[in-house]
């Protein structure tokens, strides 16, 4: 009975903060799906692009250029 009434004040915490039960969840699914800070070259090569050394220099690291990682660093 102790465990309902602590269930229950739980989600009515929750849902009266306005997060609510499948706030949480969705929260936690776009973290974890959020795309790396720099790829391998093996990863942007996997997502469809090329990695393009062109403009590189001891300030700016190769990019990659096309497919799902168009644009973002490689490491």
């Amino acid at each position: 009975m102790r465990i309902r009434r602590i269930l229950a004040a739980v989600i009515a915490t929750a849902a009266l903060s306005g997060l609510g039960i499948t706030g949480a969840v969705t929260a936690t699914a776009t973290t974890a799906t959020a795309t790396p800070a720099s790829l391998t070259p093996g990863e942007c090569e996997q997502g469809g692009g090329t990695v393009d050394r062109a403009h590189t220099s001891a300030a700016k690291l190769p990019t990659c250029k096309g497919g799902k990682f168009n644009g973002q660093d490689v490491d």
